[in-house]
């Protein structure tokens, strides 16, 4: 079985979804035997022939033509009905999130031929924002290429309920053919796990450098009052270093890292206590480091100022504790019970359901275009 996937980028670049989409074909190849030839689009993607042994061809340039070509050419270069994984957001083909070259291209390409198959896993939707912001004003031309990309497809995938709602709005696709599953975590899983009283008094704060500074700003009296109640002897912070004195607002010890690779990070999570996350509540689905917290069975905290109603299965003090939450409420009894809990919600999208969902959806779907 053979599949070709586009991307943005993949690995030696660092990009999110480029880890996702190598750590799926990974497992796609180990256990169903699946091979993945990559299409970066990015031109400035330093080029190899083969990342760990993947086919990986890259674009010169984002035209429409191009693209037809290099599909094209795959499909002959193979035997089997061609079959496409498109790993779509905007920004990630566009400086402005619209790419219609990429757009006008999956819709030749799939329309030319029943043989051929699409099937798109959004990232992303579209952008948001005040009037004064460029992404309110593209926000119509995103809406309109993404409800594109999903009438091309034959299924679609989103990591959230809500977007899977909005793309069978927009799209009008059958129920059917829109499925939600959350994410899984992008550093690994951890083979086994250890009870949280046999683990260090360590709480790891990890994810981009500007959630990660909201942290420290917003959250630092609930993080101080959480890691006293916890007896939290170091916090680790893990990730590109910050313009900001993050020493002065944790009062126990703290172990700045830097950016670590996957192993690295999933080591450190091994034997911690607690993460903590700033994300909106309702989209933790979509959120690689929060099923990372989840997959280690760490007790995720979420530092939310926004949107905290939950969504996807989460329900707040089950799944996951808010900063906010009350002293008396902060135990490692509590808190195991937490993690246990997110770690079983985790196991219905870890990375082996979700390379099973795919492949169904690949590989056993009817035409519906």
């Amino acid at each position: 079985m053979k599949l070709i996937t586009i991307v943005p980028r993949i690995p030696p670049a660092i990009d999110g979804v480029g880890d996702y989409a190598l750590n799926l074909a990974r497992l796609l190849r180990e256990n169903l035997g699946v091979s993945t030839q990559f299409i970066v689009a990015d031109s400035n993607w330093p080029m190899t022939e083969q990342v760990e042994g993947f086919e990986a061809r890259r674009l010169s340039s984002h035209t429409t033509e191009e693209l037809i070509d290099l599909l094209n050419l795959l499909e002959q270069e193979s035997t089997e009905d061609a079959r496409v994984l498109l790993h779509y957001e905007g920004y990630g083909y566009a400086s402005r999130g619209c790419p219609v070259w990429l757009v006008n291209a999956l819709e030749q390409w799939r329309l030319a031929s029943s043989k051929r198959s699409l099937v798109t896993l959004f990232h992303e939707l579209y952008a948001k924002g005040p009037p004064w912001t460029s992404s309110f004003w593209l926000s119509p031309l995103q809406k309109n290429l993404t409800t594109r990309v999903a009438r091309a497809s034959d299924q679609c995938l989103t990591s959230l309920e809500r977007y899977a709602r909005i793309v069978r709005q927009m799209s009008g696709k059958p129920a059917n053919t829109v499925t939600s599953i959350p994410v899984f975590s992008s550093i690994g899983e951890p083979e086994s796990t250890l009870p949280l009283n046999e683990r260090r008094r360590r709480l790891v704060v990890f994810g981009t450098r500007g959630r990660r500074i909201e942290v420290y700003k917003r959250s630092a009296a609930d993080l101080n009052r959480i890691c006293n109640a916890l007896g939290i002897e170091e916090v680790v912070d893990v990730g590109r270093s910050v313009d900001y004195n993050i020493e002065s607002a944790v009062r126990v010890p703290i172990v700045i890292c830097g950016e670590l690779s996957g192993a690295e990070v999933s080591e450190l999570l091994a034997d911690a206590l607690a993460g903590i996350i700033d994300y909106p509540a309702s989209m933790l689905g979509k959120s690689t480091i929060f099923a990372a917290y989840c997959s280690h069975r760490v007790i995720p905290i979420v530092a939310n100022y926004f949107d905290p109603t939950p969504a996807d299965g989460l329900v707040q003090d089950q799944h996951y504790w808010l900063t906010d939450i009350q002293s008396g409420r902060i135990n490692l009894a509590e808190g195991q019970t937490v993690a246990d809990n997110a770690f079983a919600w985790y196991q219905s999208h870890s990375l082996s359901a979700h390379a099973e969902t795919l492949a169904a959806r690949v590989f056993e779907l009817g035409v519906t275009c």
